[in-house]
């Protein structure tokens, strides 16, 4: 029996068409995938299938179903934001590769005429797609003034004007191959060399030797910068903050034996790898984790059982970069193997952003520590209701001032009968019971 309870992956997307982000908000431009992505995720899948799923596997989690996918067992999330539609589809393609497809995902009916699903048995995995309008934890960074403040301050900063200049020879080299596109270090021109590298035959002819790498130096020391934070709840680490809310729950779910969630996927981008790297303190030891990701790399949370007669679970981060080799272990806060769980959690979780009210609050704010507790926010809630409830006792006043006029001019104008009026006697009014109010309570991971 191997020593893997289960696991989390954040995944990265697949190769794509080239993606502009503005460099002050990081608003994002359209972009789709591309018959290499997918292939890309798919090799991915396949690895984690060997990986978690095979019996000859050190990691293979023993009690979960790996032929016929248990939806129990297995979720997923993809980012719909951004490289929304890409990610998707790497989602779709790295679940391919990890439950592929099985004669045996058939159905017998009542005529006993037995129907295989299509392609062999393809098996249908359920993908909650993770909407920003509504759920920030994948992509927290758009849409928040105190990102964007601290996108100025980076750009600001004398390291990164240090770095510019030094960056000058190289702007002027690569000018001829971006066709009108800025070569300054705020805007990052590498995505636009690699895509046009892989899919331009006559582009990667032409291109001099060594441009394409430096432009990947000065992109991942641009998005490491953006993207991290020398305080670990600082707002550079956004991204890793808010998606940290369900790692933390995942890993708990999988501990509790109660609950049949084993492997949980996040497709994702590559930004909040940066942001954990810096948060988990590995980049110290590791400091060519500090840029970007390649395409399909992966970053694994194992939760595993303690060495005998340790009671206490442990935690082995494992990250893959890109489709090439294996996954390599890296461990948090200078610790020279595992984590216990335990510690883990508490070292880390009082910087995850946890609702949708502390992600509005850091963004407008950029304040991090008490401003962040739910006590603070409940506090800011009680502020706005007293404002409210004040503006709507001052309008229901002037109401009912407005009623007793109106009606005083009516009586005054009324026409009255001979006779005695007769008034229609209406029931009470009838009285309905306070159900107070319902919690979106689920054994899902809430989003927000």
């Amino acid at each position: 029996m191997t020593d893997v309870l289960g696991v989390l992956v954040i995944a990265r997307n697949g190769d794509r068409t080239e993606y502009y982000q503005d460099p002050r908000t990081y608003e994002s431009s359209y972009t789709e995938s591309t018959a290499l992505g997918a292939a890309e995720s798919h090799q991915l899948g396949s690895f984690l299938r060997s990986t978690y799923m095979s019996s000859s596997s050190p990691s293979y989690i023993a009690d979960m179903k790996t032929d016929l996918v248990d939806t129990h067992e297995v979720h997923v999330h993809a980012k719909a934001g951004g490289e929304g539609t890409v990610i998707f589809d790497s989602a779709i393609a790295l679940l391919q590769g990890l439950f592929p497809p099985n004669p045996a995902n058939k159905i017998v009916l009542a005529n006993e005429t037995t129907v295989i699903a299509p392609l062999g048995g393809y098996q249908y995995v359920p993908i909650e797609t993770v909407e920003p309008g509504n759920d920030r934890s994948l992509e927290p960074w758009t849409d928040c003034p105190a990102f964007e403040q601290h996108i100025a301050d980076v750009y600001s900063s004398s390291e990164f004007k240090e770095t510019a200049k030094a960056a000058g020879p190289f702007f002027g080299a690569v000018r001829d191959y971006v066709f009108g596109r800025p070569t300054t270090l705020e805007n990052a021109i590498y995505d636009y060399i690699s895509t046009e590298l892989s899919h331009n035959k006559t582009y990667a002819h032409r291109l001099p030797p060594t441009l394409v790498e430096q432009a990947r130096g000065f992109a991942d020391f641009h998005e490491n910068a953006v993207f991290s934070d020398k305080d670990v709840g600082g707002i550079g680490n956004l991204a890793g903050r808010t998606i940290l809310h369900t790692v933390l729950n995942s890993l708990t779910r999988i501990a509790f034996n109660g609950d049949p969630l084993q492997f949980l996927l996040i497709e994702t981008s590559y930004q909040p790898f940066i942001s954990l790297f810096h948060m988990l303190e590995i980049v110290k030891e590791n400091p060519e984790l500090g840029g970007i990701p390649n395409y399909a790399s992966a970053l694994a949370f194992e939760l595993r059982r303690g060495p005998a007669p340790e009671d206490r679970d442990f935690i082995r981060i494992k990250f893959k970069n890109g489709t090439n080799g294996d996954f390599e272990t890296y461990h948090a806060f200078g610790h020279k193997s595992d984590i216990a769980a335990t510690e883990f959690i508490y070292r880390i979780e009082n910087y995850a952003i946890t609702s949708q009210k502390q992600w509005a609050a850091a963004c407008s704010s950029g304040l991090d520590g008490e401003w962040l507790h739910i006590g603070s926010q409940n506090a800011i809630s009680s502020t706005v209701f007293a404002i409210l409830a004040a503006v709507f006792l001052l309008g229901m006043f002037l109401l009912s001032k407005f009623v007793k006029s109106a009606r005083a001019k009516a009586q005054s104008t009324r026409i009255r009968l001979a006779d005695d009026e007769v008034s229609q006697s209406h029931p009470p009014q009838s009285q309905y019971p306070n159900y107070g109010t319902l919690s979106n309570v689920g054994p899902g991971i809430a989003p927000f």
